[in-house]
C-alpha cells in the first residue's frame, strides 16, 4: 500500500465552486470519505450540505430522480423527505416519522466564490478561521477555473505544489524554464498558524510560453513565485513576471509587471483520491477574451500533466517494497514542513488552526 496522509477532520475544506451548487441539479461530492449532497435554499440561495445517503435504503440523495420540493430534499427511491437540517419530515405510507429518521447536516460557508464545508465536530466550526482568496471574486479580477479528480493521496498533491522545480521538467513548453529548477528557494514556516511560505525569485529568466503569449512580453524576464500554503486545504501562488530591469516597489507593485494569482484547493475525497480545484486570476487584460481562453486552456493542460504524473506515482508507490526510502533535498523543505503540520493537526485531536490573516 502507498503511504496515506491521515485526514484532519476538524478543518474547513473546499467542496465546490459557488457556480456548481444550485437548485436545478443536486451536487454529490465525497469529502474525507463522507458522501455529501449540496443544494441551495429557494428564498435566499443559502447553500446546504447534507449526508448523501437516505436513512431508509441508503439511496444516494443527489442521484436522479431525487429532487427538491421547496427547500426539502425528496429521495428519488421511496420519497423520504428531509429539511435543511437533515430531519426527515415525511415517509411514505404512515403519518409517524421515526425519531431516528435524519441525516447529518454539515456547517457550510460560501466565501470568495468557494463553498467550504466542515466534516468534524460542528461545535468547533469557526468561519473566522477560513483563509481568504479574495481575488477569486473581486472586482477588477478575471478568473479561469476548473476541478480535476486525481486517483492519488492528497499529500502527493501538496508535495507537488510546494516544490515548483518540477515545472522545468514536467511542464516544459508551458510554465517551465531551466531557471525554475536552478534557482534556490527560501522557506518560512509558521507552525502555529499552519502556514508554509516558499519563495523563488528569478532575476533573469527565460519567459515561458504561458506568460509570453498572454502578456506579450518578449525577451528575458524577472519572475517571482511566492507560495502561501494554508494547511490543510488552500494554496496561493502569487506570481509576478516583468521585463528584466523592471524593479518592483516595496509594496510589490510596479508599472511594468504582470501579477497573477494561482489558487489551488486541495480537498481529500477518500483514501487515495483528491479533488484538485485550480484557478488562475489576473488583473491585467481583463477584457481580452482571447487571453482568458489561452490561460484556461494552457492551465488545464498543465493541471492534467500533474494529474497524470500523480496517478502514476500513486500506482508506483503501491507496488514499492515495504521499507523503501525517500530521498529529500532542499527543494523539499516546504513539502516536508507541510507534512509535519498535517500530521500535527491529526495528532492534536484536530483542533482548528488559528488563522491570522
Amino acid at each position: 500500500m502507498p503511504h496515506m496522509t491521515a485526514f484532519a477532520r476538524n478543518q474547513w475544506y473546499v467542496a465546490a465552486y459557488s457556480h456548481e451548487v444550485g437548485r436545478e441539479e443536486l451536487l454529490g461530492r465525497t469529502i474525507l470519505g463522507e458522501p455529501l449532497v449540496f443544494y441551495r435554499t429557494e428564498e435566499d440561495g443559502t447553500p446546504v450540505a447534507l449526508a448523501d445517503r437516505c436513512v431508509h435504503r441508503r439511496y444516494p440523495l443527489h442521484e436522479k430522480p431525487s429532487r427538491l420540493d421547496g427547500d426539502r430534499l425528496v429521495c428519488g427511491y421511496h420519497g423520504f423527505t428531509y429539511d435543511t437540517s437533515g430531519t426527515c419530515v415525511y415517509v411514505p405510507g404512515q403519518k409517524r416519522v421515526p425519531r431516528t429518521a435524519r441525516v447529518a447536516s454539515y456547517p457550510i460557508v460560501e466565501q470568495d466564490s468557494l463553498i467550504w464545508v466542515w466534516i468534524g465536530d460542528p461545535a468547533l466550526a469557526d468561519a473566522g478561521t477560513i483563509p481568504r482568496a479574495r481575488h477569486l471574486d473581486s472586482p477588477g479580477w478575471v478568473t479561469v477555473r476548473g476541478m480535476e479528480p486525481i486517483d492519488a493521496d492528497y499529500g502527493l498533491l501538496v508535495d507537488n505544489l510546494l516544490d515548483l522545480s518540477h515545472e522545468t521538467y514536467l511542464h516544459g513548453g508551458y510554465i517551465g524554464t531551466p531557471e525554475v529548477a536552478e534557482t534556490p528557494i527560501t522557506t518560512e514556516v509558521d507552525e502555529g498558524a499552519g502556514i508554509v511560505r516558499v519563495s523563488r525569485h528569478m532575476d533573469d529568466a527565460e519567459c515561458p510560453p504561458f506568460y509570453a503569449k498572454s502578456t506579450g512580453i518578449s525577451g528575458r524576464i524577472t519572475r517571482w513565485q511566492d507560495i502561501e500554503y494554508h494547511a490543510p486545504c488552500l494554496y496561493l501562488l502569487h506570481s509576478r513576471v516583468a521585463p528584466v530591469g523592471v524593479v518592483p516597489e516595496a509594496d510589490g507593485s510596479d508599472p511594468g509587471g504582470f501579477h497573477t494569482e494561482v489558487t489551488y484547493a486541495i480537498t481529500p475525497s477518500e483514501d487515495g483520491k483528491v479533488y484538485d480545484f485550480w484557478a488562475v486570476s489576473r488583473d491585467w487584460a481583463t477584457d481580452d477574451a482571447e487571453v482568458t481562453e489561452f490561460l484556461r486552456s494552457n492551465n488545464h493542460t498543465v493541471v492534467m500533466q500533474d494529474v497524470d504524473a500523480l496517478n502514476l506515482l500513486q500506482k508506483t508507490l503501491g507496488s514499492e517494497r515495504t521499507g523503501y526510502q525517500e530521498l529529500s533535498i532542499n527543494i523539499d523543505t516546504g513539502g516536508l514542513a507541510a507534512r509535519r503540520i498535517l500530521a500535527r493537526l491529526v495528532e492534536e485531536g484536530d483542533k482548528p488552526v488559528e488563522k491570522v490573516l
